[in-house]
Protein backbone atom coordinates (compact mmCIF):
# COMPACT_ATOMS: atom_id res chain seq x y z
CA UNK A 1 0.00 0.00 0.00
CA UNK A 2 2.66 2.32 0.72
CA UNK A 3 4.54 1.63 -2.44
CA UNK A 4 1.15 2.72 -4.52
CA UNK A 5 0.65 6.12 -2.47
CA UNK A 6 4.28 6.97 -3.29
CA UNK A 7 3.91 6.19 -6.93
CA UNK A 8 0.65 8.24 -7.01
CA UNK A 9 1.98 11.27 -5.16
CA UNK A 10 4.99 11.37 -7.45
CA UNK A 11 2.41 10.95 -10.78
CA UNK A 12 -0.27 13.39 -9.30
CA UNK A 13 3.50 16.18 -9.03
CA UNK A 14 4.02 14.98 -12.93
CA UNK A 15 0.30 16.15 -13.92
CA UNK A 16 0.41 19.64 -12.08
CA UNK A 17 4.12 20.09 -13.64
CA UNK A 18 2.96 18.70 -17.09
CA UNK A 19 0.10 21.59 -17.29
CA UNK A 20 2.73 24.37 -16.51
CA UNK A 21 3.85 25.14 -20.08
CA UNK A 22 1.80 26.18 -23.20
CA UNK A 23 1.54 22.91 -25.71
CA UNK A 24 4.10 23.24 -28.49
CA UNK A 25 4.99 22.18 -32.07
CA UNK A 26 2.61 21.60 -34.61
CA UNK A 27 1.70 18.50 -36.37
CA UNK A 28 2.62 17.90 -40.49
CA UNK A 29 1.36 15.64 -43.79
CA UNK A 30 3.40 12.73 -44.06
CA UNK A 31 4.57 12.91 -47.94
CA UNK A 32 4.11 10.43 -50.42
CA UNK A 33 7.01 7.36 -50.32
CA UNK A 34 7.24 4.99 -53.20
CA UNK A 35 6.71 1.74 -53.42
CA UNK A 36 10.27 0.44 -53.06
CA UNK A 37 11.38 3.68 -50.69
CA UNK A 38 11.58 3.06 -47.00
CA UNK A 39 10.97 5.64 -44.49
CA UNK A 40 11.14 6.33 -40.71
CA UNK A 41 8.25 9.09 -39.39
CA UNK A 42 8.68 9.98 -35.57
CA UNK A 43 5.17 10.96 -34.30
CA UNK A 44 6.53 11.82 -30.87
CA UNK A 45 7.40 10.11 -27.46
CA UNK A 46 7.97 6.35 -28.54
CA UNK A 47 5.28 6.88 -31.76
CA UNK A 48 6.88 6.03 -34.87
CA UNK A 49 5.38 5.09 -38.29
CA UNK A 50 7.10 3.38 -40.46
CA UNK A 51 6.74 2.31 -44.45
CA UNK A 52 8.85 -0.43 -45.60
CA UNK A 53 8.07 -1.92 -49.40
CA UNK A 54 4.56 -0.22 -49.97
CA UNK A 55 3.54 -0.98 -46.01
CA UNK A 56 2.60 1.14 -43.07
CA UNK A 57 3.00 0.21 -40.11
CA UNK A 58 2.74 2.43 -36.39
CA UNK A 59 4.43 1.05 -33.43
CA UNK A 60 2.74 2.54 -30.26
CA UNK A 61 0.89 5.08 -31.51
CA UNK A 62 -0.31 8.12 -29.18
CA UNK A 63 -1.81 10.64 -30.63
CA UNK A 64 -3.71 11.74 -27.57
CA UNK A 65 -2.92 15.15 -25.91
CA UNK A 66 -3.65 13.83 -22.50
CA UNK A 67 -3.44 10.19 -20.62
CA UNK A 68 -6.10 10.39 -18.08
CA UNK A 69 -4.64 13.45 -16.88
CA UNK A 70 -1.08 14.02 -17.76
CA UNK A 71 -0.40 16.15 -20.26
CA UNK A 72 1.53 15.65 -23.01
CA UNK A 73 4.56 19.08 -23.52
CA UNK A 74 4.30 18.22 -27.50
CA UNK A 75 1.74 17.71 -30.18
CA UNK A 76 2.15 14.92 -31.98
CA UNK A 77 3.77 15.19 -35.03
CA UNK A 78 1.14 13.42 -37.53
CA UNK A 79 -2.85 13.83 -37.23
CA UNK A 80 -4.87 10.02 -37.62
CA UNK A 81 -6.54 11.92 -40.94
CA UNK A 82 -3.52 12.27 -42.59
CA UNK A 83 -1.76 8.85 -42.15
CA UNK A 84 -0.95 6.58 -45.18
CA UNK A 85 -2.84 3.57 -45.81
CA UNK A 86 -1.66 1.10 -41.92
CA UNK A 87 -1.23 -2.57 -42.27
CA UNK A 88 -0.38 -3.07 -38.98
CA UNK A 89 -0.09 -1.61 -35.63
CA UNK A 90 2.48 -2.95 -33.18
CA UNK A 91 2.21 -2.34 -29.22
CA UNK A 92 5.50 -2.89 -27.39
CA UNK A 93 3.69 -2.79 -23.63
CA UNK A 94 0.02 -1.72 -22.03
CA UNK A 95 1.35 1.20 -20.14
CA UNK A 96 -0.80 4.34 -21.02
CA UNK A 97 2.01 6.15 -23.02
CA UNK A 98 2.57 3.11 -25.44
CA UNK A 99 -0.98 2.00 -25.64
CA UNK A 100 -3.50 4.34 -25.94
CA UNK A 101 -7.08 3.17 -26.67
CA UNK A 102 -8.61 6.27 -28.45
CA UNK A 103 -5.51 6.63 -30.48
CA UNK A 104 -6.05 2.93 -31.49
CA UNK A 105 -9.78 3.23 -32.06
CA UNK A 106 -9.49 6.14 -34.48
CA UNK A 107 -6.31 4.26 -36.45
CA UNK A 108 -8.93 1.54 -37.05
CA UNK A 109 -11.79 3.41 -37.83
CA UNK A 110 -10.12 5.79 -40.45
CA UNK A 111 -8.98 3.02 -42.34
CA UNK A 112 -12.56 1.33 -42.83
CA UNK A 113 -13.82 4.97 -43.16
CA UNK A 114 -11.20 5.19 -46.65
CA UNK A 115 -12.88 1.39 -47.53
CA UNK A 116 -9.60 -0.44 -46.08
CA UNK A 117 -9.31 -3.97 -44.12
CA UNK A 118 -8.26 -2.65 -40.38
CA UNK A 119 -4.88 -3.24 -39.61
CA UNK A 120 -3.43 -6.21 -37.60
CA UNK A 121 -2.69 -5.61 -33.93
CA UNK A 122 0.72 -7.32 -32.71
CA UNK A 123 0.95 -7.24 -28.78
CA UNK A 124 3.16 -8.99 -26.46
CA UNK A 125 1.60 -12.29 -24.55
CA UNK A 126 -1.29 -11.20 -22.41
CA UNK A 127 -2.41 -7.91 -24.04
CA UNK A 128 -5.00 -9.17 -26.36
CA UNK A 129 -7.87 -8.21 -24.01
CA UNK A 130 -6.78 -4.19 -24.33
CA UNK A 131 -7.51 -4.37 -27.75
CA UNK A 132 -9.66 -6.48 -29.00
CA UNK A 133 -12.64 -4.89 -28.99
CA UNK A 134 -11.00 -1.64 -31.08
CA UNK A 135 -11.35 -2.87 -34.72
CA UNK A 136 -8.39 -4.27 -35.51
CA UNK A 137 -9.00 -7.38 -38.18
CA UNK A 138 -6.72 -9.31 -36.02
CA UNK A 139 -4.83 -9.37 -32.94
CA UNK A 140 -1.50 -11.55 -32.51
CA UNK A 141 -0.09 -12.07 -29.16
CA UNK A 142 3.86 -12.99 -29.42
CA UNK A 143 6.57 -14.06 -26.78
CA UNK A 144 9.81 -13.21 -26.85
CA UNK A 145 11.81 -14.55 -30.10
CA UNK A 146 8.52 -15.30 -31.95
CA UNK A 147 7.50 -14.00 -35.27
CA UNK A 148 4.32 -13.01 -37.48
CA UNK A 149 4.00 -12.09 -40.76
CA UNK A 150 1.71 -9.72 -42.07
CA UNK A 151 2.14 -9.34 -46.20
CA UNK A 152 5.59 -10.23 -46.18
CA UNK A 153 6.76 -7.86 -43.21
CA UNK A 154 8.66 -10.13 -40.60
CA UNK A 155 8.13 -8.77 -37.38
CA UNK A 156 9.90 -10.37 -34.10
CA UNK A 157 9.18 -10.15 -30.39
CA UNK A 158 12.54 -8.82 -28.78
CA UNK A 159 13.42 -8.82 -24.75
CA UNK A 160 13.76 -6.22 -22.76
CA UNK A 161 14.05 -5.10 -18.90
CA UNK A 162 10.88 -3.59 -18.30
CA UNK A 163 7.36 -4.13 -16.97
CA UNK A 164 3.83 -4.79 -18.48
CA UNK A 165 1.22 -4.06 -15.92
CA UNK A 166 -1.33 -1.53 -17.44
CA UNK A 167 -2.83 -0.73 -13.52
CA UNK A 168 -0.92 -2.13 -10.57
CA UNK A 169 -2.41 -5.80 -9.97
CA UNK A 170 -2.17 -7.16 -13.41
CA UNK A 171 1.68 -8.00 -13.96
CA UNK A 172 1.02 -11.14 -16.25
CA UNK A 173 1.21 -8.87 -19.19
CA UNK A 174 4.26 -8.97 -21.46
CA UNK A 175 6.45 -6.82 -23.01
CA UNK A 176 9.45 -6.14 -24.83
CA UNK A 177 10.80 -4.90 -28.94
CA UNK A 178 10.46 -6.09 -32.40
CA UNK A 179 12.47 -5.85 -35.17
CA UNK A 180 10.76 -5.61 -38.46
CA UNK A 181 12.41 -7.57 -41.21
CA UNK A 182 11.32 -7.15 -45.31
CA UNK A 183 12.94 -8.19 -48.38
CA UNK A 184 15.07 -5.14 -50.02
CA UNK A 185 14.53 -3.20 -47.03
CA UNK A 186 16.53 -1.82 -43.95
CA UNK A 187 15.61 -3.84 -40.71
CA UNK A 188 14.18 -2.08 -37.91
CA UNK A 189 14.76 -2.13 -34.73
CA UNK A 190 12.31 -0.56 -31.64
CA UNK A 191 13.16 -1.47 -28.28
CA UNK A 192 10.12 -0.64 -26.84
CA UNK A 193 10.64 0.40 -22.84
CA UNK A 194 13.92 -0.76 -21.40
CA UNK A 195 16.71 -0.36 -19.28
CA UNK A 196 20.19 -1.47 -20.33
CA UNK A 197 20.94 -5.15 -20.30
CA UNK A 198 22.90 -8.01 -21.88
CA UNK A 199 19.84 -8.55 -24.48
CA UNK A 200 20.70 -5.94 -26.49
CA UNK A 201 23.88 -7.86 -27.75
CA UNK A 202 21.84 -11.27 -28.22
CA UNK A 203 19.29 -9.27 -30.16
CA UNK A 204 21.82 -8.03 -32.46
CA UNK A 205 23.86 -11.51 -32.62
CA UNK A 206 20.48 -12.96 -33.05
CA UNK A 207 18.74 -10.35 -35.67
CA UNK A 208 21.11 -8.05 -36.67
CA UNK A 209 19.06 -5.27 -37.20
CA UNK A 210 20.46 -2.28 -39.19
CA UNK A 211 18.33 0.84 -37.60
CA UNK A 212 17.65 1.00 -34.09
CA UNK A 213 14.54 3.58 -31.84
CA UNK A 214 15.91 3.63 -28.57
CA UNK A 215 14.68 5.17 -25.18
CA UNK A 216 16.94 7.84 -23.73
CA UNK A 217 14.56 9.27 -21.44
CA UNK A 218 12.86 9.47 -18.07
CA UNK A 219 16.01 7.72 -16.47
CA UNK A 220 16.21 10.20 -12.98
CA UNK A 221 16.44 10.06 -9.91
CA UNK A 222 18.75 7.31 -10.60
CA UNK A 223 15.61 4.66 -9.87
CA UNK A 224 14.25 4.71 -12.58
CA UNK A 225 17.21 3.67 -14.41
CA UNK A 226 15.91 -0.20 -13.32
CA UNK A 227 13.14 -0.04 -16.09
CA UNK A 228 14.91 3.20 -18.31
CA UNK A 229 18.28 3.89 -19.68
CA UNK A 230 19.99 6.71 -19.54
CA UNK A 231 21.27 8.72 -22.52
CA UNK A 232 24.96 7.04 -22.42
CA UNK A 233 23.48 3.60 -21.38
CA UNK A 234 21.15 4.06 -24.53
CA UNK A 235 24.32 4.57 -26.76
CA UNK A 236 25.72 2.32 -25.12
CA UNK A 237 23.00 -0.31 -26.26
CA UNK A 238 22.81 0.88 -29.78
CA UNK A 239 26.85 -0.33 -30.14
CA UNK A 240 26.14 -3.79 -28.07
CA UNK A 241 23.11 -4.19 -31.08
CA UNK A 242 25.66 -3.43 -33.92
CA UNK A 243 23.33 -1.38 -35.57
CA UNK A 244 24.65 1.43 -38.03
CA UNK A 245 21.55 4.18 -37.27
CA UNK A 246 20.65 5.19 -33.78
CA UNK A 247 17.18 7.37 -33.65
CA UNK A 248 16.33 8.38 -29.82
CA UNK A 249 12.99 7.91 -28.46
CA UNK A 250 10.96 8.74 -25.80
CA UNK A 251 12.18 12.00 -24.61
CA UNK A 252 10.89 15.60 -24.93
CA UNK A 253 6.74 14.94 -25.01
CA UNK A 254 5.66 13.54 -21.70
CA UNK A 255 7.36 14.38 -18.10
CA UNK A 256 7.92 10.85 -17.01
CA UNK A 257 11.39 11.50 -15.02
CA UNK A 258 12.91 14.68 -13.21
CA UNK A 259 15.37 15.51 -15.52
CA UNK A 260 14.95 18.87 -17.82
CA UNK A 261 13.01 18.42 -21.12
CA UNK A 262 15.99 19.29 -23.29
CA UNK A 263 18.56 17.19 -21.26
CA UNK A 264 18.11 13.40 -23.01
CA UNK A 265 19.08 14.45 -25.95
CA UNK A 266 22.12 16.80 -25.62
CA UNK A 267 23.51 14.20 -23.14
CA UNK A 268 23.26 11.76 -25.93
CA UNK A 269 24.78 13.81 -28.55
CA UNK A 270 28.02 14.29 -26.43
CA UNK A 271 28.12 11.01 -25.41
CA UNK A 272 28.28 9.91 -29.43
CA UNK A 273 30.79 12.63 -29.89
CA UNK A 274 32.98 10.98 -27.19
CA UNK A 275 32.39 7.65 -28.71
CA UNK A 276 32.83 8.85 -32.33
CA UNK A 277 29.81 7.98 -33.34
CA UNK A 278 27.58 11.29 -33.53
CA UNK A 279 27.58 11.02 -38.02
CA UNK A 280 25.31 7.60 -36.90
CA UNK A 281 22.57 9.42 -34.75
CA UNK A 282 19.23 10.37 -36.35
CA UNK A 283 17.26 12.67 -34.18
CA UNK A 284 13.85 13.64 -35.46
CA UNK A 285 11.34 16.29 -34.57
CA UNK A 286 7.87 15.44 -34.64
CA UNK A 287 6.53 14.69 -38.17
CA UNK A 288 9.95 14.45 -39.14
CA UNK A 289 10.85 12.12 -41.79
CA UNK A 290 13.80 9.97 -42.64
CA UNK A 291 14.07 8.39 -46.45
CA UNK A 292 16.03 5.13 -45.05
CA UNK A 293 19.05 5.84 -47.68
CA UNK A 294 18.67 9.18 -48.05
CA UNK A 295 18.24 12.77 -46.05
CA UNK A 296 16.04 13.62 -43.10
CA UNK A 297 13.34 15.70 -44.91
CA UNK A 298 10.80 17.37 -43.04
CA UNK A 299 7.34 15.92 -43.26
CA UNK A 300 5.88 19.38 -44.76
CA UNK A 301 8.17 20.06 -47.58
CA UNK A 302 10.95 18.55 -49.18
CA UNK A 303 13.78 20.63 -47.96
CA UNK A 304 16.45 18.79 -45.84
CA UNK A 305 17.32 19.41 -42.37
CA UNK A 306 20.17 22.28 -41.53
CA UNK A 307 23.58 20.74 -40.58
CA UNK A 308 23.54 18.41 -37.32
CA UNK A 309 24.92 20.20 -33.92
CA UNK A 310 27.27 18.82 -31.88
CA UNK A 311 26.30 17.70 -28.40
CA UNK A 312 28.23 21.37 -27.00
CA UNK A 313 26.41 23.44 -29.43
CA UNK A 314 23.10 21.54 -28.50
CA UNK A 315 24.07 22.64 -24.65
CA UNK A 316 24.28 26.52 -25.67
CA UNK A 317 21.43 26.71 -27.50
CA UNK A 318 19.30 24.58 -25.19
Amino acid sequence: MAFRMEKLRQLWKLVRESHAQPLKGEPRKPSAVGIEEQAITFIGHSSFLMQMKGLGVLIDPVFATRLILLRRQRRAGVRVKDLPAIDAVLLTHAHMDHLNRPSLRAVTREMRRRGRVAPVAIVPNGVEDLVADLGFSKVVELKWWESEEVEGLKVTATPARHWGARMFSDTHRGFGGYVLEARGAESVYHSGDTAYFGGFAEIGRRLSPKIALLPIGAYFPDSYRSVHTSPEEALRGFLDVGAETMVPMHYNTFKLGREPMEEPLARLLVAAERAGVLGKVEALGEGERWLVGGEVRTAASSGARGPRLSGAEVYSVG
